[in-house]
């Protein structure tokens, strides 16, 4: 991926702190993402004592994983403190008086990059992480983080974006000046070749696209301001855009309408890995020969 394209994860961190207090009302595509992601949790055998929730922003994966796993403890990581503080409210609202007065809960919580993880090795048996490698320029560091953190037979599931998502938008964007508005994703086989080489076993990878519909192209603009997902890439333009380029973006994407209806089309890429058992060191004698082991497994009756 050309650095054209590298976001800044300042400028990332800074959207999401202010996005806190209108996310919940614009993310529909991102509830609809956990939910398919808590689905494919049926048909996974596991019972983690810990969970982290990476890139958690107000709690509602978080939530569904304790509902899921009531006995777990699931600890909360995002890079913006107010998506904390706001997954933190819900979860006090949603406690008994009784409950607040005399035994309060309190979310473990995480304010923190999810590739530098403040964990210890091998703590976590499994980490959930919905609609947040996006966020990430290359994913080997991230992955590489999460194999580090995570028990031996612990489990990532995950949910990012591909490169397909929001090609309207930025088609019409195209049509404005040579600047980069829409951020770039990275594609399923990237993926999978990070997991590779970052040791996970039996990666899984699958897609779908999901289209969300809007009256007029600026409402798509406001969801995506609402949950702090601004253009955030190095080769963006720093000015804002005049009137007249702005309508040549609106007739552009006018082209797509379809049943009274302009699209947005998601490319949501979902995988999930298991972290595999350590190898067993090899025996060496002092005079430097390796010792082989041989099993015979017991005879069938």
């Amino acid at each position: 991926m050309s650095e054209a394209f590298y976001t800044d994860k300042s400028r990332v961190r800074a959207s999401f702190e202010r996005a806190a207090a209108s996310y919940d009302s614009a993310a529909v595509l991102q509830r609809e993402v956990c939910d398919r992601m808590a689905e494919r949790l049926d048909y996974i055998k596991l019972q983690p004592q810990v969970i982290l929730d990476a890139g958690s922003g107000t709690g509602y994966g978080s939530a569904a994983l304790r509902q899921r796993y009531p006995d777990a403890r699931v600890v909360e990581l995002d890079l913006a403190h107010a998506m904390l503080a706001a997954s933190r409210e819900k979860q006090r609202a949603g406690q008994g008086m009784l409950s607040r007065l005399f035994k309060p809960q309190q979310p473990w919580q995480l304010c923190a990059d999810v590739e530098r993880l403040p964990l210890a090795d091998n703590s976590v048996d499994m980490i959930w992480s919905s609609l947040t490698i996006q966020w990430v320029n290359v994913p080997d560091q991230v992955f590489a983080e999460f194999q580090r953190v995570l028990k031996p037979g612990g489990m990532l599931m995950f949910a990012t974006l591909g490169p397909d998502t929001l090609f309207e938008l930025r088609e019409a964007f195209g049509h404005a000046d040579g600047a980069t508005h829409v951020n770039q994703f990275i594609d399923m086989h990237d993926l999978g070749d990070a997991l590779m080489a970052a040791q996970f076993s039996e990666p899984v990878m699958d897609m779908e696209k999901i289209v969300l519909t809007y009256e007029h192209a600026r409402e798509v603009m406001q969801d995506l301001k609402a949950i702090g997902a601004h253009n955030a890439t190095a080769g963006r333009g720093r000015g804002l855009m005049g009137k007249h380029a702005w309508q040549r973006v609106v007739d552009a994407y006018e082209q797509r309408r379809h049943n009274g209806q302009l699209p947005a089309s998601y490319e949501v890429l979902y995988g999930h890995a298991w972290k595999g058992e350590p190898k067993k060191k090899p025996t060496i004698l002092p005079d430097g020969r390796q010792v082989i082991e041989f099993t015979r497994n017991a005879p069938k009756r």
